[in-house]
This record gives C-alpha cells, structure tokens and sequence, in this order.
C-alpha cells in the first residue's frame, strides 16, 4: 500500500461542513421566553441545563405511578412545508404524546422535544417551538427541555423531523385501564378537528402524487383550502377528560390515532367485551369524504386508516351517559352517543359496525 498524503493548506471548520453553532445558539436565545411562559409548579431551574428538573409534589399525590409517552408528527410535516406554515405541527407534537397519557387518567407534567434539520433555520424553528409551547399550555404541562440537532447530508436544507416525550402522574387507584368496562356500558365519541396526524401517506398519495392537487384548492363542502383543512392541529382533549375523571367513574378511554376507531378501541376492551358502534351517530367531516372520493378509498380501509371525526372515545355505565353528555355539552366538546359495550363470542371481532 502507497503512502497517503493528507497535508493540506486549506482549513476546515464546523461551520464549513453545514453545522452553525452561533445560529443554533442565537436559536435557543429566541426561544427561552416562549418556553418560561410554559412554565407549571414543579419546574425546577431554566432552559440550557443538561437535563431538565421537575419535582414532583408528594404531598399532592398518596401512591403515584409515573406514565411516560413518545410520538412525532409523522408526513403532516410536507403539508406544513408545503404551506409553510410551521407553528400548527408544533401543537400536534404536543397532543399525540398528552393524548395518550390522558387515555390511562394520567396528568401531564412535562414535555421535551427533539427537532432535526438538515440547517437551522431560525425563524422556522422559532414557528414550530411556539406551536410546541402553546400545546403545552393547552394541557397544562411545561417544555422542561429539547434538543435542536442540525444534520447536514442526512437531511436536505429545508427537512425537518420533530419527536416529543411527555411525562404525566396518575394516582395507583386511578388508572384507566379498561379492565372495569362490562356489558351495557355506553361509548362516547369527541370529535377530532380533522385529520389530527395519522395517515398522511395516504392523504399525500391521493391529493399531491402527480401534482394532482395544490395546498390552494378549494372544495365546495370544505371551509377554506385543502391544506388549511388538512393541516388543523390534533386537538388537545386534556383539560375536558381531566374534568370527566375527577367527576365520574370513566371506565375505558382510547385516543383514535393510527388504526383509527378499528383498532384503538379494542385495545381497551376487555376478552369477554365487544365495541358496537353506530356508524351513522355522528357526522363525518368533509375532509373525510374528499379523500375517499377522490382516492377511491374502501369505507372499511377510512375507518382503519383515519379517525373519521372521532379523536377520542370514553367508556362508561349506562346510568352515567346522559350526565356525561350533559357534562361535554357545557364544556363546549362536542360529543356523541356512538355505541354500546356488549358480549364478545369466542372467534367474534372485538368490534362492530353497525
């Protein structure tokens, strides 16, 4: 083997291979007063430490079990890029990981994210932070901390990808499990605001595969464009399920992401139980029927594929549904009577639809 000749005149910086550190700094500097204003009891210190502090009150909470829950965004973010918009996916973030702490009655305590870049673009990045800490205000929660990785050559300049790690408490007694639900318990729907964030692969394939459709187009049945109806924020269900758990006995909850009501709900269910849901006991957003129109979607793969307006479905007795009902109509979550809780037969789906 020949000698290698590695002399060179020429010098080399972090910032000539595309990483900028002063830029990524100069980021963290915008975006601290937006995290304080997240801030809830129990934070301790400020944002820049190597990790971030919360002190749980013991006095409040007898036998508390921490849940944890980690999620992303998924391909919502090309729509966000596509509108360039940015702050919206910043709530979504936020929701799919709260979501899923409030389906085992668990409270959020606090939230960190991770954002990669191919290049920090600051003003982008600041968009998406402040959308990051108006969901967690929304929930009740704090950002604590996050990390901002800038990965040229594995990321093209303007990509992004956006994970989020949430940590909430739940009194051992409290937890919702799903293991209390029983035949003749009534399943309650809360609307979603849209598509929230599963499915975008398929969304993406029916509207803008072969530049089919453009963000700006309009539909008769839709309020503004497609992607302004495509890119609505997963809504954020915390401070209305906080409320139903601390006033009734909520037997069951699932979050309807990835799977849609098919497999969400009988995740919570009981072997001996099956989910009986009216198909026709709420109203379908427009959003829904374009995409199954205009991809020639099969009903059966919608209802596995998307949550089809429900974000979010409760369990409970009977004797409970018309006060929960009462209790979601002054709140101002719209809700539906979806279905009912009975016997499974061995062999038989966990779900039905009727």
């Amino acid at each position: 083997m020949g000698d290698i000749d590695i002399m060179t005149d020429e010098k080399f910086s972090y910032k000539d291979s595309g990483v900028d550190i002063d830029k990524a700094n100069s980021f963290v500097e915008r975006i601290k007063p937006l995290i304080k204003s997240s801030t809830r009891k129990g934070v301790i210190g400020n944002i820049g430490s190597f990790g971030g502090l919360f002190h749980l009150d013991i006095e409040k909470y007898k036998n508390p079990v921490l849940v944890s829950a980690t999620d992303g965004v998924g391909t919502k973010l090309r729509i966000a890029e596509m509108m360039g918009i940015h702050d919206t996916v910043g709530i979504d973030l936020v929701a799919m990981n709260v979501n899923d702490l409030i389906v085992q009655g668990a409270e959020p305590l606090f939230f960190l994210d991770y954002i990669a870049t191919g290049k920090i673009d600051v003003d982008k990045s600041t968009q998406i932070v402040k959308g990051i800490v108006d969901g967690c205000i929304e929930a009740g929660c704090a950002l604590i901390g996050g990390e901002t990785a800038e990965m040229p050559g594995f990321y093209s300049e303007s990509e992004y990808d956006l994970a989020g790690f949430c940590v909430g408490v739940v009194e051992y007694d409290r937890i919702i499990d799903g293991s209390d639900i029983g035949v003749g318990d009534r399943i309650i729907g809360l609307t979603s605001n849209g598509v929230h964030s599963n499915g975008f692969s398929l969304v993406r394939k029916v509207f803008f595969d072969q530049e089919r459709f453009s963000v700006t187009d309009r539909f008769d049945t839709l309020d503004g464009t497609l992607g302004e109806a495509l890119l609505r924020p997963t809504k954020i269900y915390i401070k209305t399920l906080l409320n139903l758990i601390k006033n009734f006995s909520i037997r069951g909850i699932a979050h309807i992401t990835g799977g849609g009501l098919v497999e969400n709900v009988p995740r919570i269910l009981p072997e001996r139980c099956k989910a009986v849901i009216a198909r026709d006991s709420w109203d379908i957003p427009a959003i829904f029927r374009i995409i199954q129109e205009q991809g020639n979607v099969d009903m059966d793969e919608m209802l596995r594929v998307f949550n089809m307006g429900i974000g979010m479905t409760i369990v409970v007795d009977e004797n409970d549904a018309d006060e929960v009902m009462e209790r979601l109509n002054a709140l101002g979550e719209p809700s539906y009577l979806i279905g009912t809780i009975e016997e499974r037969n061995e062999n038989e789906s966990p779900i039905v639809f009727l």
